[in-house]
């Protein structure tokens, strides 16, 4: 629900990833580039993707990430339109990443602690199937991989529940709004940055010690 209410530490938030941003023209929406010699692309949904797009950005090896919508059934569909969970998408992050430096099942690692794979259509404040907990593959391996990735995330009981994350084949993309690209470090002094977004890209830096880049790590 993109206008709920929460308090967190006495603050109150208006929480909804982008709440209260008005419809954008077909102008608005930034560019989905191919992949650059070298690069492989990995797509994941895992709620807001301002938070999900930052945190696998700090990861070594990890080039560019462009927020967009996958999962669903429109066509180039606005953020106001995936909201109303009427189009199947989900907020959903494309990772540009070097193979040579950071392999998939290492990405696939960070995806599942960047936010809580455990919860169905939620992730804190925010509700709804856009919301969903997503990893897609592009070839038979990667899915092999993200199935052994769970199986390895709730060996370790990361999580006091089992991962809900669904596994799906990539069909299409489609790149958010230009406003949503980079958000994170566009607006770090918003309240949902602060009390929602941030603490999801520290948890994810804790979890991944030395594969973050080193601007990026836990001291």
């Amino acid at each position: 629900m993109k206008k709920l209410l929460i308090y967190l530490l006495g603050v109150a938030l208006t929480s909804g990833c982008a709440y209260a941003q008005s419809a954008r023209s077909a102008e608005d929406f930034a560019d989905l580039p191919a992949p650059k010699k070298g690069e492989q692309v990995a797509t994941f949904a895992g709620g807001c993707f301002w938070s999900l797009s930052e945190g696998l950005l700090e990861l070594k090896g990890v080039n560019r990430t462009v927020a967009g919508y996958a999962g669903g059934t429109t066509v180039r569909p606005t953020y106001e339109l995936v909201g109303t969970q009427e189009t199947g998408h989900a907020e959903s992050v494309q990772v540009y990443y070097d193979p040579a430096v950071i392999s998939y099942a290492t990405l696939a690692e960070a995806f599942f602690y960047a936010h809580d794979p455990t919860t169905l259509n939620r992730q804190g404040p925010d509700e709804g199937s856009d919301y969903r907990s997503v990893a897609f593959y592009r070839t038979p391996e990667e899915k092999e991989i993200l199935n052994q990735v769970i199986a390895k995330v709730n060996a370790g009981h990361h999580y006091k529940n089992k991962i809900v994350t669904e596994v799906k084949p990539f069909k299409v993309i489609y790149p958010a709004e230009s406003y949503h690209q980079g958000y994170y470090r566009l607006h770090p002094d918003e309240s949902y940055i602060q009390y929602v977004s941030a603490p999801k890209v520290h948890k994810l830096a804790l979890a991944m010690g030395d594969k973050m880049k080193p601007e990026f790590q836990v001291k």
